[in-house]
């Protein structure tokens, strides 16, 4: 038996399934009934034990083995469906030991169903193996065999007829067709209705593309719910291009939506490289082969594609290979050297002249085995759920029979596939089969397979010639001998390439919707193995082709679909084959994209609005539908109420939705029904209406309304119109009240209280459709029309826009009234020649749609508004960079001129002088510039000077005076009458003050040559500059280095030469103009008495502290300071002199007050008031405290330390063996390090020198029995984050006896020490820009805040 089999083999050995594979290479020998397999040692992954498939039943474990062996020891990984495992989850339970591994799967279920591999790598390579677990469900073992049951019931003649519940599905959202790219995605979905909407009968949602049915997959995700299902695809792919269909089945039936996805090609990996192919196939997967096709991508712009690479990679890595060395031409190719049982992953490329396409999507994973593998296995139950699986090859035999039936199964142009009936065989021993060609016309037979044993009753036979007839034969073999050959086939001629298709046919395209169009054309009359078609569009007149499609499609029909409603179109269609493409065929005729031509859709709402006894009055609704056509005609029909026969009340069709119906009779009851037509015929008939009884109207209401239609429809709010009722009733009608109820009720509410005189009414807060595009109103930038505009977002044939004003049709365009339609959809209402009295409501309604329609309000203030700007627009002004001005020249000419921020080519202009037009002006075009030059100016040319531009639209004009009163006209008068031209000063003298409030007297000269000569004269006094003037530039400059009394006056200049000499002078003499001019410096803005200064601002800083070896200095800096100004100090209101107790004085940056040696009672608020006859400026400082000293008051952190020497000056005479003692006061915060240094090394304390540190505050350098050696110069240095400061003392030492000489007190020079670090300063609070303080020993303080008083860091002397 089959168990007992297995048995047998497990004691004689381990039996390999790589017995032949093709790179193994072995010695087979028969010992004692025991087949030995000796192979070479290998270092690579091996597997001495591969996986075997099992067939479980669920909610039972399973165990998966394998062994494997290589050096190093490989690791294993385990995949199921290609899909890398996760352990993690705790469903799975992975062993190893050794080179022995196993994946136990505790309790299985029908998820586990699944083809797992496990992955061996090390160093050397990697091997896989592979194996089938089928988990079965328990419930299917225990079905009845209602076989005899239905025997019986059949005989019983019993019929049983099942109805099923009909379940009524109607779409609320649909899908519409989706134009994507590769490596984007989409997403499908849609909602449904279900009546009923029973919970344990819910329709199955089933998805298709090209009518193939999808499932979830890692290509596409499907969710569906109640009423709800959606497809979602994450990574779009051309082969994701196609028709997708929703069927919603059930028991009762289907309901279906369909549309097309368009997936473009992505951005190339190189500009113009081809587009990736696609619909990547596996056909004919052996044992170490596979042949892999696909279809070629469309080339509509790009180059013609050269060939294909083809890509492998083994499952569980990443390592691509290159399969083919060259470009493939075919779009077919056989990947050999394969590894059995090893699972693979392809992708295809495409080359052209550019470079090579992005690669396609990558195949399911393939195995290479042997497809007749799992037929010769077969399973044996042991009991339980568990099934042993082995080989048929059980029974001792002798050499095996012959193959039979030899058959080919595939031809191409360079291989076959042939396949055959294996023979009858019971050996234990394995059979291989040989399989041999030779060419039809001789008997030279060639073996093809020597190397690699075939134990498949399946071959591929490669390299093949093209065109070429072969023969081939099968023989089978064993261990024990060979078998005879098979009988040959008959001759069989490989494929020759044929090329690419024909060109298709005649292409036709013909409307289907407003966004869609239908092609058709001829299938090619070579097809030459077809495979499908492109189809390309491009819009009239361009030569911007486009691909409709990305994938091929098979059918000679296809929708085009996302084309633009009213644009024309041309289409052309291309075959294609594994070679390649096609010619293009004939262009099709221009077709513009409208909806095709249908029956217009039933009338509705037939109302009755007049009656007389003998007539009635009828009107009705339009149809909903218009079929794409006007509606022409409407028909009328009538009958007796009760009756069936219908009989037509008019002869000849009406064009109007009014009719009166006549030859009634008073009392008849009667039903009516109307029919519309269009173009395409005559519509369904509508619903018939409610029983009228023909009765004659007498009641003294008015009769209803009729024709109620809505426009303007938005999202809280619609328009309501309606006609004026036929019958008025007893008396005229005064107004009208809008009523509404939600559908379904009868609750009517009135929305107007108050009566309206209008046929319209605009009712808000009761809709909430979609939102639509609106009238938008804008005056055209170039002409100045007032334009009404509004885009539809639906467009059907015969559809058109209807313009309104206050909801009247507007037909009178005598006053420039204009309505123009741009590209079908576009709409505009022109006033050419608006006024003031075009205000008001317009609307637009488009017909032959769902009521799309708009408006716009515009009120007489805005109308104002647009009409200003309108004027604006058609009476432009042209802007000008500079004014009419002139210019001196030489010889006596004159030049005018002015600059244009920019003039055309059709610039004119005209030039006046006094009114009078002068000729011969020319212009620049690139700068803007225009110019008259006068040859000759002289008195009779005083006047006025004009320029006039025009340019298209725009004008501008310029005006220049030049009359005898004015210096600038003398000025040039007296130039221009000279004789011979002389130097002369184009620009006079004027004065500017820098930023740093220098004041300098600046001149231009013109006219100069070498020998000119320039002077400058104060009080008729000259001056020799520093530097002396640059004529060569024409600038000549003064500079007053400091400006006061004593440097006013009046200035001259003058230059000269052979040809004459000319001056020029400024007064800025006298104490009201100095002070006037000082006071720009310290803290006034712009001065109208130096016109041609620029201001400098307040450049008066806020009060700021600073401490000096004898007290406290208040300082006030300024751009510019002299003694000579009014400046006042004041502590309160009491005003400070100089003395010895408050030193007033200052520098040229600053004014300055110093306290001397202050004390607690020099508290108090500080100011500094600088005055002149016209207003004063101040600034102020409080010093004050409570409970803190005032060498306390308000020491920021962060500045630098300071210190006095207070008991000993430098020098300091001392006398042998006696002590000397050196103290300073110094203060700081943080706490500064005090150091001591003499002759510049560092003083080590010790029992002869003596640091201390007293109160904080006192540092001294006590020197015990001073000898000669101790004379020398002292140091002290104090130092904290923020800086220090050092002091030097000089010591002399004499001997008893010697003269001393006197030793003058003298104040200790200081030497400041920055801060290593850059130290962020306090500023002031009160001025955010303060002028910079000069450079000093102490920084700035910031000023006090509001109730606390300044600190100063200077200590009082000691007494």
């Amino acid at each position: 038996t089959d168990s007992v089999t297995m048995s047998v083999w497990s004691k004689r050995g381990t039996y390999n399934q790589e017995y032949y594979h093709k790179q193994s290479q072995y010695v087979t020998t028969k010992m004692k009934e025991k087949y030995v397999r000796e192979e070479p040692m290998i270092r690579g992954p091996s597997f001495v034990v591969r996986l075997r498939s099992h067939t479980v039943y669920e909610n039972t474990p399973i165990k998966l083995f394998c062994t494997v062996e290589g050096f190093p020891l490989p690791l294993v990984k385990w995949y199921k469906d290609g899909v890398i495992l996760d352990i993690s989850s705790g469903r799975y339970l992975v062993t190893s030991k050794g080179g022995s591994h196993a994946l136990e799967i505790p309790r299985c279920t029908t998820d586990d169903t699944a083809m797992y591999t496990a992955v061996a790598g090390n160093l050397h390579g990697q091997v896989s193996t592979q194996a089938s677990v089928i988990v079965k469900s328990k419930s299917s073992t225990s079905a009845v065999n209602f076989t005899n049951l239905f025997i019986y019931l059949q005989f019983e003649l019993i019929t049983i007829s099942v109805q099923y519940t009909k379940i009524n599905i109607s779409f609320v959202e649909k899908f519409e067709p989706v134009f994507a790219s590769e490596g984007g995605s989409a997403s499908l979905s849609a909602s449904m209705v279900l009546e009923p909407n029973l919970a344990n009968l819910q329709p199955e949602a089933q998805w298709y593309r090209d009518d193939v049915r999808l499932f979830d997959s890692k290509w596409v995700k499907i969710e569906t719910g109640r009423g709800f299902t959606k497809l979602t695809i994450p990574n779009l792919y051309k082969d994701d291009e196609g028709v997708y269909t929703l069927r919603m089945v059930t028991k009762g039936g289907i309901a279906e939506h369909r549309a097309f996805v368009s997936v473009a090609d992505g951005p190339p990996p190189v500009p113009n490289a081809p587009g990736a192919p696609m619909d990547l196939r596996i056909h004919d997967a052996n044992r170490d082969y596979v042949i892999v096709s696909w279809k070629p991508p469309n080339t509509t712009t790009e180059g013609p594609i050269l060939g294909y690479f083809v890509d492998k990679c083994e499952v569980g890595t990443e390592n691509w290979t290159q399969c083919n060395d060259h470009p493939i031409k075919i779009c077919k190719y056989p990947v050999s050297g394969l590894f059995e049982s090893h699972s693979y992953y392809f992708r295809v490329r495409a080359v052209n002249s550019h470079g090579i396409s992005k690669p396609s999507r990558i195949s399911d994973p393939i195995a290479a085995l042997d497809p007749t593998e799992f037929e010769r296995l077969h399973a044996k139950k042991l009991g339980g759920n568990l099934d042993v699986v082995s080989y048929h090859d059980v029974v001792e035999g002798k050499p095996p029979g012959a193959p039979s039936g030899i058959r080919v199964s595939e031809i191409d142009r360079t291989y076959v596939v042939l396949s055959w009936k294996a023979p009858a065989y019971g050996g234990k021993a394995p059979m291989w089969y040989y399989i041999e060609k030779c060419l039809a016309n001789s008997e030279a037979w060639q073996r093809v397979n020597t190397q690699v044993p075939v134990r498949s009753p399946r071959y591929a036979v490669f390299d093949l010639a093209e065109g070429t007839e072969y023969k081939f034969r099968v023989l089978s073999a064993n261990i024990h001998g060979t078998s005879a050959p098979s009988e040959p086939t008959r001759p069989i001629t490989t494929q020759q390439i044929k090329g690419v298709p024909s060109a298709p046919g005649q292409v036709v395209a013909t409307r289907q919707t407003d966004t869609s169009v239908l092609i058709q054309w001829a299938a090619p009359k070579e097809p030459n193995n077809l495979i499908g078609y492109y189809i390309d569009q491009c819009v009239k007149g361009s030569k911007d082709w486009t691909s409709s499609n990305h994938k091929p499609r098979k059918e000679t029909r296809f929708v085009v679909s996302g084309l633009t409603t009213g644009e024309s179109y041309v289409f052309r269609v291309q075959a294609i084959n594994e070679i390649g493409l096609s010619d293009e065929s004939q262009e099709s005729s221009p077709l513009s994209v409208k909806a095709a031509l249908t029956t217009p859709s039933a009338p509705y709402n037939i109302a009755l609005i007049n009656c007389d006894g003998t007539s009635m009055v009828l009107s009705w609704k339009k149809p909903l539908q218009s079929g794409g056509a006007p509606i022409k005609e409407y028909y009328v029909d009538k009958r007796r109420s009760g009756t069936s026969m219908w009989r037509e009340v008019h002869i000849p069709p009406l064009s109007e939705r009014l009719y009166r119906v006549g030859g009634l009779t008073e009392g008849g009851v009667y039903q009516f029904q109307v029919y519309a037509a269009n173009l395409a015929g005559l519509g369904p008939a509508s619903k018939h209406s409610a029983d009228f009884t023909c009765e004659a109207w007498t009641f003294p209401e008015p009769g209803p309304a009729y024709d109620l239609t809505f426009c303007e429809v938005r999202d809280d709010s619609f328009v309501v119109e309606w006609q004026k009722p036929l019958y008025t009733g007893s008396g005229p009608i005064t107004g009208y009240h809008v009523e509404y109820a939600k559908t379904g009720t009868s609750d009517w509410v009135t929305f107007n209280e108050t009566t309206t005189t209008n046929h319209f009414l605009k009712v808000s807060g009761h809709l909430k459709p979609p939102s639509l595009k609106e009238v938008s109103c804008v005056v055209d930038e170039k002409t100045g029309d007032i334009v009404f505009s509004f885009e539809s977002c639906q467009m059907n044939f015969g559809s058109k826009f209807v313009w309104k004003k206050d909801y009247m049709e507007i037909t009178d365009f005598s006053k420039g009234v204009e309505i123009k339609t741009e590209a079908t959809r576009i709409s505009k209402l022109i006033f050419k020649n608006p006024d003031k009295d075009d205000f008001g409501t317009f609307s637009v309604a488009v017909t032959n749609t769902s009521g799309i329609s708009s408006s716009y309000s515009i009120t007489a203030e805005e109308l104002v508004k647009m009409l200003a700007l309108s004027h604006d627009i058609r009476h432009p002004i042209i802007p000008l960079k500079s004014e009419l001005s002139y210019k001196i020249l030489e010889r006596g000419r004159m030049r005018f001129w002015l600059q244009a921020e920019e003039i055309s080519s059709n610039v004119t202009y005209k030039f006046f002088a006094n009114d009078k037009e002068l000729s011969g002006m020319g212009h620049n075009i690139s700068t803007g510039v225009i110019e008259f030059i006068m040859d000759h100016f002289t008195t009779e040319n005083e006047g006025t000077y004009t320029c006039q531009i025009r340019d298209g639209g725009g004008k501008a004009q310029s005006t220049l005076v030049l009359i005898g009163d004015s210096e600038r006209f003398r000025r040039l008068l007296y130039i221009n009458t000279r004789a011979v031209p002389s130097p002369h000063f184009s620009e006079f003298l004027s004065l500017q003050i820098g930023d740093d409030c220098s004041v300098t007297l600046v001149c231009k000269v013109a006219n100069l040559k070498k020998e000119s000569e320039f002077h400058w004269y104060r009080e008729d006094k000259e001056i020799i500059p520093d530097v002396k003037p640059d004529l060569g530039a024409g600038v000549c400059k003064l500079p007053i280095k400091l400006f006061s009394l004593k440097t006013a006056g009046i200035y001259k200049a003058t230059i000269s030469d052979d040809r004459g000499t000319d001056m020029s002078q400024i007064d800025i003499s006298g104490k009201e103009k100095y002070e006037k001019f000082s006071l720009i410096f310290v803290c006034a803005p712009f001065n109208p008495l130096f016109p041609s200064s620029r201001p400098p601002g307040a450049s008066a800083g806020e009060l700021v502290i600073s401490c000096t070896a004898t007290g406290i200095q208040l300082q006030c800096h300024m751009k510019y300071y002299t003694a000579e100004m009014d400046i006042v100090w004041f502590k309160g209101a009491s005003k400070l002199c100089h003395s010895d107790k408050h030193v007033i004085g200052g520098t040229p940056a600053m004014a300055t007050m110093e306290i001397i040696e202050p004390e607690e009672k020099d508290k108090g608020m500080y100011s500094v008031v600088i005055t002149n006859s016209e207003n004063s400026h101040k600034r102020s400082l409080e010093l004050s405290g409570e409970g803190q000293s005032l060498y306390d008051i308000n020491i920021p952190r962060g500045i630098v330390i300071y210190f006095n020497l207070f008991k000993h000056h430098s020098p300091s005479v001392r006398t042998l063996y006696s002590t000397l003692s050196l103290t300073c006061t110094v203060c700081g915060d943080p706490k500064p390090h005090v150091s001591w240094m003499r002759n510049g090394v560092e003083v080590e304390p010790d029992e002869k020198f003596v640091v201390s540190m007293d109160q904080g505050r006192f540092a001294s350098l006590t020197i015990k029995g001073v000898v000669m050696e101790d004379s020398g110069r002292y140091s002290m240095i104090i130092q904290n984050k923020y800086g220090g400061e050092s002091v030097d003392i000089l010591v002399s030492v004499y001997r008893h006896g010697e003269k001393i000489p006197d030793a003058k007190p003298l104040m200790a020079p200081k030497t400041i020490i920055p801060p290593k670090l850059p130290i962020e300063m306090p500023q002031t609070k009160t001025q955010p820009a303060p002028s910079p303080a000069p450079a000093a020993q102490s920084p700035t303080p910031s000023r006090a805040a509001a109730g606390k008083a300044a600190k100063s860091p200077t200590p009082s002397r000691r007494k």
